[in-house]
């Protein structure tokens, strides 16, 4: 692989961790935003924030919203799942 070919490969994985912060920081603050409205906020394509979402960040779609896979123990333990 050349050395060129190899900068744009590490430009790229910058970049995509940059999107990936900010997609994160997004959600922390609002988790109703929706697909649309994130990838306007970070100017990036819907389908990427969505993969962003769902692979990178772990989530997945409720309602058209975008909230973790799994609850956290105090989220458990409020709703009565503590084992």
């Amino acid at each position: 692989m050349s050395l060129m070919k190899r900068d744009q490969d590490g430009q790229q994985q910058a970049e995509l961790k940059k999107n990936i912060a900010k997609v994160r920081q997004i959600v922390r603050e609002n988790r109703r935003l929706t697909v649309r409205s994130i990838s306007e906020h970070v100017n990036i394509d819907r389908e990427t924030v969505r993969k962003i979402l769902t692979e990178d960040l772990d989530m997945r779609m409720v309602c058209a919203k975008m909230v973790p896979k799994e609850l956290t123990e105090e989220q458990e333990q409020r709703r009565g799942f503590g084992y």
